[in-house]
């Protein structure tokens, strides 16, 4: 994310439609399908960049009438413009033209209707942008590398067979030595088919020409209340039985890990179920403080709601730095404006009930330096992709997503162009409980990725696909389940007495991160003073050291 595929493509439809080896332009028109919320964005973009030399048409909504007269001229006219319209009438789209698709990974699944109505364009030259090409699994990767170039990897089935299959069994943490080669073998064997149709470039690039940026995985103690809630739900519920054969999860067990997840967050959020006396959670009611009301948020009934309290409070007492919390769910943005309220900082919420048009604008007033807002609150799902919040330096992740393409698409919203300060990411995560079995699959899937787009051949196999069980236990012993996981070679007596290597993988692989069990190791002041809250353990890297003289 940040490297500008916004412009390279505005540049690319700008010289297709003037020039070709014939001296005649190579295009006539061009389709830009993106997020709804990106429309407007493309829109500016191509203004910018291009001034009057065309005339761009942006389509995010409206009424059927109007959309039928806006695309009856954008089909009689030889004109550039870029539309989108993805949630409706498919059909509208099937048209000859040139297709750029922005946050192509959203064309994960071959299946879905988005895919199939633009597949079936007349369209004779596609590309397709994304920062995160696979989130999940190989077959997503396959459905995109199909859209832009059919047949290339064969049908589905074909790849699964060929490919997915033995990567995926050679990457398992159980391989044996000739699964392992297999694996390789066949991993070499895709880089070299996709290679001749992708242009991966990573964020190293951005090093020389934006600030540091200092990444921190923040593992935080459960209360007392936390803790007892989560022990109790665990016998109840007696998630485990729900488990299908195969470890496959059913909605029981979903259930369970949402309930979870947001007793993580604050016991707060599974209140109603506590009243209710819901499977998993009765008579749980008895465990929360005397005169407890929902009204107003307690931070120091959840540790990492305090420990948020107190990044917040130190960062605004002695910098003049703006603030990003995302978080996955609604009830969670409830909390922090609750938060906010009572602390009276001042602040702004986008999330999915926003228009896209008020989106655009509280965006633009936000990150104007001179406005008093101090904190901008994001729902991952609405606001996760394209949104530039560069008045901001700082962004907690408050929780993790299944899926790791989520969390750097939300967390790339600070870090990029235009940034001046250096930025701070703090991923929030509650110690030894779900939430750091998340990361662990993240870090499994991240690896997967690396090796596939990246090319990266020694990334660490440090899960088992067959570990979904551990999802529910809770490790009350230990400062960091995932570094516990890890069994990490660079420390001796609980102290990191090596650095990572200098050619280590920063970016998929977080055992190679810095991390410290106290806060002598840190960098951050804010962090460091936010230690004794309830911290227990940090994963830490920089994405570059500073360069004197580089503006």
């Amino acid at each position: 994310m940040g490297l500008g595929k916004t412009l390279q493509c505005i540049t690319l439809i700008w010289t297709l439609l003037r020039q070709s080896p014939d001296f005649k332009p190579e295009i006539d028109k061009v389709i830009v399908v993106s997020p709804s919320s990106l429309v407007r964005n493309w829109s500016n973009e191509v203004q910018k960049w291009l001034g009057g030399r065309v005339t761009p048409l942006a389509i995010d909504g409206g009424s059927k009438d109007d959309i039928d007269r806006q695309l009856g001229s954008f089909t009689l006219r030889s004109a550039y413009y870029r539309c989108y319209y993805c949630n409706k009438d498919y059909e509208y789209l099937i048209m000859e033209a040139s297709v750029v698709l922005f946050h192509g990974h959203r064309l994960k699944n071959s299946d879905n209707q988005t895919y199939q109505a633009l597949n079936a364009m007349a369209a004779q030259r596609r590309v397709l942008i994304s920062g995160t090409p696979i989130q999940n699994d190989l077959l997503e990767y396959f459905s995109l590398v199909h859209f832009v170039n059919a047949g290339i990897l064969g049908t589905a089935q074909e790849f699964k067979k060929r490919f997915e299959l033995p990567i995926l069994k050679g990457r398992d943490a159980d391989a044996n030595e000739k699964d392992r080669q297999a694996g390789e073998e066949k991993l070499t064997e895709l880089i070299s088919v996709v290679n001749r149709c992708l242009i991966r470039r990573t964020s190293d690039i951005l090093s020389k020409y934006l600030p540091v940026k200092i990444e921190q995985v923040v593992c935080c103690r459960l209360t007392p209340l936390q803790k007892e809630l989560y022990q109790r739900f665990l016998r109840q519920a007696e998630p485990l039985d729900s488990l299908e054969e195969g470890g496959k999860m059913n909605v029981s067990t979903l259930s369970s890990i949402t309930s979870l997840k947001k007793l993580c967050n604050h016991p707060a959020l599974i209140y109603d179920k506590c009243v209710e006396g819901a499977e998993g959670f009765q008579g749980a009611l008895d465990l929360f403080p005397p005169g407890y009301c929902t009204k107003a948020v307690e931070p120091h009934l959840s540790g990492k709601m305090l420990v948020l309290d107190y990044i917040l409070a130190i960062t605004k007492t002695t910098t003049d730095d703006k603030v990003v919390l995302v978080s996955n769910y609604t009830q969670t943005l409830d909390l922090f404006e609750k938060l906010c309220r009572s602390r009276r900082y001042q602040y702004v919420r986008l999330d999915g009930t926003m228009s896209i048009k008020k989106r655009a604008k509280i965006v633009e007033r936000f990150n104007s330096p001179s406005n008093p807002e101090f904190i901008f609150m994001l729902s991952s799902k609405a606001g996760g992709c394209g949104l530039n919040l560069i008045g901001a330096n700082r962004l907690v992740m408050f929780d993790p997503d299944w899926n790791p393409a989520n969390d750097e698409q939300a967390m790339a919203r600070v870090w990029r162009d235009g940034q001046r300060k250096t930025c701070y990411i703090y991923r929030l995560l509650a110690t030894g409980t779900i939430e750091e079995k998340i990361l662990q699959r993240q870090a499994h899937k991240k690896a997967l990725s690396s090796c596939v787009v990246d090319e990266e051949q020694n990334v660490e196999r440090h899960f088992s696909l067959g570990e979904l069980r551990e999802l529910f236990s809770l490790n009350e012993d230990t400062v960091s389940d995932t570094h516990d996981k890890f069994r990490c070679r660079r420390c001796v007596n609980g102290r990191e007495a090596r650095p990572p290597a200098e050619d280590a993988d920063c970016t998929s692989d977080l055992s190679q991160w810095n991390h410290c069990f106290d806060k002598k190791g840190l960098r951050d002041q804010v962090l460091k003073s936010c230690w004794d809250a309830a911290v227990s353990f940090v994963f830490h890297q920089r994405s570059h050291e500073e360069q004197k003289g580089v503006v």
